[in-house]
């Protein structure tokens, strides 16, 4: 548990929503020490169990040894169904998530700039005059273009309010 303490530790933040899956080797059929740990820390990031099926059957067991862990409140609805996959002894699982984004506003900024001939001259004049010496400064040339398209783009944006 510790390990998974560290690692939430490192990832968690408020914002961010997290899918955990996979072969965590905890039977969630029976109630162990180790389940109980898991089980006390996973509300600390808001992360619940939602696996309840087998998801390993052989000739003489079953156990839900693979899980996935979501943050329920934060989701519309849900569903996790077993998926048999032929590629390994454990049985796959599919989530599927539905999520509503209708009521999500898309605003997109649109910058229209008035070019006329004053703009023109007026661009072309401070080009003239700017001294460019910062820009030659620097043995490495992508600092050299970074430099570059900075002036210029301040130059622009200067002339094109």
């Amino acid at each position: 548990m510790l390990k998974f303490d560290t690692i939430f530790q490192l990832l968690y933040t408020p914002k961010l929503h997290f899918i955990i899956c996979g072969d965590i080797n905890i039977n969630y059929l029976n109630e162990s020490e180790n389940k109980n740990q898991l089980d006390k820390l996973l509300p600390s990031y808001n992360l619940t169990s939602i696996t309840n099926f087998l998801t390993r059957v052989q000739n003489t067991s079953a156990t839900a040894i693979d899980n996935i862990f979501i943050d329920v409140s934060q989701l519309e609805s849900y569903k996790v169904t077993p998926t048999i996959n032929d590629m390994s002894d454990n049985d796959a699982q599919l989530l599927i998530i539905s999520t509503d984004y209708s009521h999500v506003t898309i605003h997109k900024l649109k910058t229209i700039r008035k070019i006329n001939t004053f703009i023109i001259s007026d661009f072309i004049d401070k080009l003239s005059s700017e001294s460019w010496d910062s820009i030659f400064n620097s043995e490495d040339v992508n600092a050299m273009f970074n430099s570059f398209l900075s002036v210029y783009l301040r130059i622009f944006n200067s002339c094109s309010l």
